[in-house]
């Protein structure tokens, strides 16, 4: 062993599969130095040589594959790598969360420490910086699983309540909407953690069983008239996150103790660590001689926050093999699920709220015909949360780190035969595998993940201060003085400009008001800001399509770019990369006669690659749309870098970013939610370089756009020059 010190040390799973196919556990003795992890096959002791060795710096990642199943057994399986030899990496498992996530900590313990002692030394800035971006820590390593549309890159860290560390899997599958990013903030105040503004629409529908109800008010014009509202209970369990977790995730008999609405569940499919299709009926009392029985195929999807908290998300999914059961009516889930927060420890018991939400067409005529009927049942399900209670309530007993539950594979079953698919829907008490919940983690994360961090803000030191105050003085003078107008009419999108708010298939200007940026003094305070006046001009917008996706749009003759090139004008141009059957991307030029000599908007344009990566950040928000969607993308600003893959491309009067949206499955899951119900959305994004100094505040906005209810049928096959002569790639 070397002389570094050990961190932490312990028995662990080392997960695989081997060339065949086949997952294999082996227990194997993992040791955490300050440079180095390495494993053995017993504990070590003299100078055993060990198994594998692994060497730890700044550009060391952790991520969170989720839960693996391993013969009925469920481990919990962490990544450990290097971001520039992604291929050479040590992968190792727990049977509890708790242990996995004590090693997490650890080896980003020492991630971190390699960092500092790298931005230390002569303000080095590596792209793959680690440590979270900027608001509130919180930016979520994510599983390195591929989507079909995800690019070799692995993805990066993020998140609002996804903090840095967060586990997220490939996030939400397509259309699993994450509910959980408003409820968060509900309590919170707006000039806390909110960037975008966004008004709650729940009120407080009754009180029942000790939990409290509330009703959506919004109504959606979109969904069916027989859907019912959002509503979600919500309720204190004295419980830990986990023990909740575990239960919640659970289909087998011990649901029947704390849930009323649940006859019987199964697993239709695996997706991945995080994601799972299940099958599942539901017990209504509502006079069953009447009305027949409803059951459900959904997708569900897990990750665990930064804060230890725990979201699980539902929505309704045809699936080939789980059609329409005879004897009952297909429900349909819109959205649902639970969202597990940690309290703060009342009398030496551990505390965690709990808000179940459901928004569900249980169809059939009995919905149309007798109005109380929905709400009944609705009710009846979202009094889960009184039965975890009380399930609670009534023993001593603590586990302090359950095992994650053995949970039944029931693909096979449901696949093999007519018969062992009768016996596969008849047994009631067949429980789906807990990897159902790692399917839905594939969409769901919006970009929070990769949200900005406080921690990575480096306050300056005090003797510094004088100095930089003369350089903030002669910014804000030169930022506040009118500048004299660009002539916009001489540019040109294939996207048109409308000012109307009613207007569609269209972009606008947004208002710097619209987004909350770090203040003066956001070093000493954490305060923010409204962003006020954006620093350049966004001249045009291009919404384009091809079956590859478009790089390097700015040598399309003709472009924004090239116009302003010509003028003596200088552009950065966003190009927003959709990968899919057919590639989308939507390309927004800002242009501004000069950059200022020495701000940090120059710095940017003029820095390296791992610089932009650090600083590069937007700040999404959906104004309009179902509040479903709006939570899914939320507001919290990611650092674009860590996020995804960014490709700079720097031409002599204009610097291109060509944004992969393919390269994160989490990010792309997102998307592709998105894009599925673009034209009833209003989308807002703001551009930025994130301010990590004193001297670099306040933060100002590159600029900002508004898209309204855009039409995949209206963008272009754009004709791209030849890149013979291509500017460099830096």
């Amino acid at each position: 062993m070397s002389n570094s010190k050990v961190v932490y040390e312990g028995w662990m799973v080392r997960y695989g599969r081997r060339k065949i196919g086949r997952s294999f556990i082996h227990m194997r003795y993992f040791v955490l130095e300050t440079r180095l992890l390495a494993y053995y096959k017993k504990k070590p002791q003299d100078n055993v040589v060990p198994i594998k060795t692994f060497l730890i710096d700044g550009n060391c990642r952790v991520e969170d594959r989720g839960l693996k199943t391993h013969h009925g057994h469920m481990v919990y399986v962490l990544s450990v790598y290097n971001k520039k030899e992604k291929y050479h990496r040590i992968t190792m498992a727990a049977f509890n969360i708790q242990e996995a996530l004590i090693w997490k900590e650890k080896i980003e313990s020492v991630i971190d420490q390699h960092q500092e002692s790298q931005a230390a030394n002569g303000n080095k800035f590596h792209s793959f910086e680690y440590k979270s971006g900027t608001d509130n820590g919180r930016n979520g390593s994510s599983s390195d699983h591929e989507s079909q549309f995800s690019a070799a890159e692995d993805e990066d860290d993020s998140n609002s309540n996804l903090l840095r560390r967060t586990t997220i899997g490939n996030g939400p599958p397509e259309s699993v909407f994450d509910w959980t990013k408003e409820l968060d903030s509900e309590l919170v105040n707006q000039n806390s953690n909110n960037q975008a503004f966004a008004r709650k629409y729940w009120r407080l529908l009754q009180c029942q069983n000790g939990l409290r109800i509330f009703e959506e008010l919004l109504e959606v014009d979109f969904l069916p008239k027989s859907c019912s509202r959002a509503m979600k209970a919500v309720g204190i369990v004295e419980a830990t996150c986990e023990e909740i977790f575990e239960l919640v995730m659970s289909m087998d008999a011990t649901r029947f103790e704390w849930d009323c609405s649940f006859q019987y569940g199964s697993l239709v499919e695996e997706v991945d660590g995080h994601t799972a299709i299940l099958y599942h009926r539901l017990q209504l009392d509502w006079f069953p001689m009447v009305v027949w029985p409803r059951d459900l195929c959904y997708v569900r999807y897990w990750r665990r926050n930064d804060d230890g908290s725990y979201v699980v998300l539902f929505r309704s999914r045809e699936h080939e093999n789980c059609g329409p059961q005879p004897g009952f009516v297909r429900a349909h889930i819109e959205s649902g699920g639970y969202n597990i927060s940690p309290l703060k420890p009342r009398n030496g018991r551990p505390r965690t709220r709990v808000q179940h939400l459901m928004q569900i067409d249980l169809k059939g005529w009995g919905v149309g015909y007798i109005s109380s009927f929905q709400q009944h049942c609705l009710l009846q399900m979202l009094n889960s949360v009184a039965g975890l209670r009380e399930y609670f309530s009534q023993t001593d007993e603590r586990t302090t780190a359950p095992r994650i539950p053995v949970m039944v594979n029931m693909t096979s079953v449901s696949r093999t035969s007519k018969r062992s698919h009768k016996l596969h829907l008849s047994s009631v008490h067949r429980s789906p595998s807990l990897d159902q919940i790692q399917a839905a983690n594939k969409n769901a994360v919006l970009m929070d993940e990769y949200s900005d961090e406080d921690e990575d803000f480096q306050c300056a030191d005090q003797e510094a201060l004088p100095s930089t105050i003369e350089v903030e003085d002669k910014r804000a003078a030169y930022e506040e003085e009118p500048k004299e107008q660009i002539d916009l009419s001489i540019f040109s999108g294939n996207l048109r400009r409308n000012d109307n708010d009613k207007a569609r298939d269209c972009w606008t200007l947004s208002e710097g008001n619209n987004f909350r940026v770090r203040s003066k003094n956001f070093c000493y305070d954490k305060s923010k800001i409204t962003a006020g006046k954006h620093l350049m001009d966004l001249v045009a917008v291009d919404w384009f399509k091809d079956t590859k996706r478009m790089d390097h749009v700015a040598r399309r003759r003709g472009c924004a770019a090239q116009v302003a090139s010509d003028r003596g004008l200088f552009s950065i141009i966003f190009n927003l990369q959709v990968p899919g059957s057919t590639h989308y991307s939507m390309v927004f030029y800002f242009v501004t006669k000069e950059l200022l000599p020495g701000s940090l908007l120059k710095r940017f344009v003029d820095g390296d690659d791992e610089f932009r990566n650090c600083r590069l950040k937007l700040i999404p928000s959906v104004p309009k749309g179902s509040w479903i969607v709006r939570q899914s993308v939320g507001s919290t600003p990611c650092l674009l870098g860590k996020a995804v893959d960014c490709n700079y491309i720097r031409g002599p009067k204009y610097l291109e970013i060509d944004v992969d949206i393919g390269s994160s499955t989490v990010a792309n899951g997102v998307l592709g939610l998105v894009i599925g119900v673009i034209t009833t959305l209003v989308v807002d994004m703001a551009f930025l370089v994130q301010a990590t100094t004193t001297d670099e505040l306040p933060e100002r906005l590159i600029g900002a756009v508004r898209v309204s209810h855009l039409e995949l049928s209206s963008a272009i096959v754009p004709i791209l020059e030849s890149d013979s002569a291509e500017p460099s790639k830096s």
